[in-house]
């Protein structure tokens, strides 16, 4: 019988997607850190950094690899051109491609960074409670672009990305309070309620993602993405770049609990 994702080792989760398995990595490999990945040409590498410095809440920074390198200690073996089960290339600020593998067109020259993801702080929701009702639909998690502009860096510039989770109204305060204790995984929500204020005239037409089907008394709530970083690749067009599909993660072997404030 096939291990259930969630009780999957972060290993065998690589493993499984250096094989060939896309899909989502909501609910993979319970417990452990996930992580967005942009990598961008050595010349650009700056440009990010900066631009995560200056915009903390969308793009808390786990590692940065040298140019060139294809591992972080945040995953012992992994290979950063293989072990995420869908990436998308980059040319001039457009998506060319989503393939399940990017080693024949990863450069000596590019600097990955590997930034939080809201996916990490889910299982300290699921353990107080608070239903993720995308997972439940087994889907991938609903993402927006905003009318809210992140502070510009170098070259760099773009809008900011929410994820939303439908949350029952009087568990929202239960998730603001546990996600507030991570902060390097996004934190606490940016909105809940009105999706018109962000700018989001159709809840049901995700930029990313899946839409989410709330429940009676669910009201939306909405958490800085990491997703945010390829917004700015649209908006400032570097002539190269390899980041994940949205809602496809480097499973790492850090344990969530590592990225809690106490």
């Amino acid at each position: 019988m096939r291990t259930p994702p969630h009780a999957t080792t972060p290993a065998a989760a690589r493993a499984a997607f250096r094989a060939g398995r896309a899909e989502p990595t909501a609910g993979w490999a319970d417990g452990h850190t996930q992580a967005n990945l942009i990598a961008v040409p050595a010349d650009w590498a700056y440009d990010v950094l900066l631009f995560a410095q200056r915009n903390p809440r969308p793009c808390p920074v786990l590692d940065v690899t040298e140019p060139g390198g294809v591992t972080t200690p945040l995953a012992p073996g992994a290979d950063l051109r293989t072990d995420l089960p869908r990436y998308r290339v980059w040319r001039d600020g457009r998506p060319v491609a989503e393939p399940t593998d990017v080693a024949d067109v990863w450069r000596d020259d590019l600097v990955a960074f590997l930034i939080g993801c809201s996916f990490t702080f889910e299982g300290a929701l699921r353990a107080a409670g608070v239903p993720l009702r995308h997972v439940e639909q087994g889907r991938n998690v609903a993402m927006y672009v905003t009318n809210r502009q992140c502070r510009p860096a170098g070259r760099l510039r773009g809008p900011l990305v929410v994820s939303m989770r439908p949350v029952p109204a009087g568990l929202v305060e239960t998730a603001h309070r546990l996600t507030a204790l991570m902060p390097a995984v996004h934190g606490a929500p940016v909105h809940a309620g009105d999706p018109a204020e962000l700018g989001i005239a159709d809840p049901a037409r995700p930029d990313f993602g899946d839409p989410c089907a709330a429940l009676d008394g669910d009201m939306p709530v909405f958490w800085a993405c990491g997703v945010t970083p390829q917004a700015a690749l649209a908006a400032s067009a570097p002539p190269f770049a390899i980041t994940h599909a949205p809602g496809h993660m480097l499973v790492t072997d850090v344990r969530d609990e590592e990225y809690r404030v106490l």
